[in-house]
């Protein structure tokens, strides 16, 4: 197996250089290192840095340059967002020309635990709960059940360097709040928060695997249609008992918000249990900037917006 580590020079991904004969046994390696350009000197240093370390250790470097910002421009997205497409897409792209099995990213258990804090806060259902998958398509992650305070301690023990990002230590961005500020306040509750968290997250990936079920069960006899457009029966979704979650399910990716939809199952809850006749489904509308729901009365038309 041909596995390729992305490394950006933190202590993590430097954790997981040195490691990885024992984390991918027999596996051979490649380095893919990104230079987003976003830190001026400091970036380029980074890259400098695990070049050197790579050529110390035997390992092909590969490294891609990015314009970030203009990239986020052009798309009209955050600038952590262009990291992210321009990150995995060359990812990708280099791992179908190295021949590599598998990319491995260095997300940590204290990665894990941030994430989930942030999808809650702003408003998520239980996949947003189940926390970073182990693995998603060809990407692995083998650092998630180890503390970033173990990572501290191996690399300090065994001497070993890394490059400190300056604006961790900031708390501008949402992570670096919940890191810096936030992290600290739990741990003073409890000290294995981390630890309590995984836990949790663990319980809910089953809970929310029985949950899938269920859904794909129940959407099966009241959902039909493509991509282009669904149709949900009425009667049929209303005699379920957790309608709610279903419909939410069959809309959640339809960018509805939760007011929204809120409006909608007031409508379909009157519906349901207000006399016949009284309370009528056609007509009315329900928007998103993607999509658009169509009372109709006896379905749900759920289609796209033109473009």
């Amino acid at each position: 197996m041909k596995v390729l580590l992305a490394v950006s020079g933190g202590i993590d991904s430097m954790y997981m250089l040195h490691r990885a004969p024992e984390l991918f046994p027999g596996a051979s390696f490649a380095v893919a290192h990104c230079n987003f350009r976003l830190r001026g000197e400091e970036s380029d240093a980074d890259e400098a840095f695990v070049v050197r370390e790579c050529g110390r250790s035997g390992i092909p470097c590969f490294v891609q340059r990015f314009d970030t910002l203009g990239h986020a421009s052009e798309k009209g997205i955050s600038v952590e967002m262009a990291a992210r497409e321009l990150r995995y897409g060359w990812f990708e792209k280099l791992r179908v020309e190295t021949g590599a099995d598998k990319i491995a990213t260095a997300h940590n258990a204290c990665d894990n635990a941030e994430t989930l804090i942030l999808n809650l806060l702003r408003g998520t259902g239980t996949k947003g709960m189940r926390g970073i998958p182990a693995a998603s398509g060809n990407i692995v992650r083998p650092l998630l059940g180890t503390e970033r305070d173990e990572i501290l301690q191996w690399m300090q023990e065994k001497g070993l360097g890394w490059r400190e990002d300056s604006t961790n230590a900031e708390s501008d961005f949402k992570r670096n709040k919940i890191r810096n500020l936030v992290f600290p306040l739990f741990a003073d509750i409890n000290p294995s928060f981390i630890r309590t968290l995984e836990e949790d997250m663990e319980r809910i990936r089953q809970t929310d695997d029985i949950a899938d079920e269920y859904y794909r069960s129940a959407a099966s006899q009241i959902v039909s249609g493509g991509d282009g457009a669904v149709e949900i029966k009425v009667m049929g979704l209303l005699a379920l008992k957790h309608w709610r979650y279903v419909l939410w399910r069959i809309i959640e990716g339809c960018s509805f918000s939760a007011p929204t939809f809120g409006k909608l199952c007031i409508l379909l809850e009157k519906y349901r249990t207000q006399k016949p006749g009284t309370v009528t489904l056609s007509g009315k509308k329900f928007e998103s900037p993607s999509h658009i729901i169509e009372a109709r009365r006896r379905i749900l038309l759920v289609k796209k917006r033109e473009s």
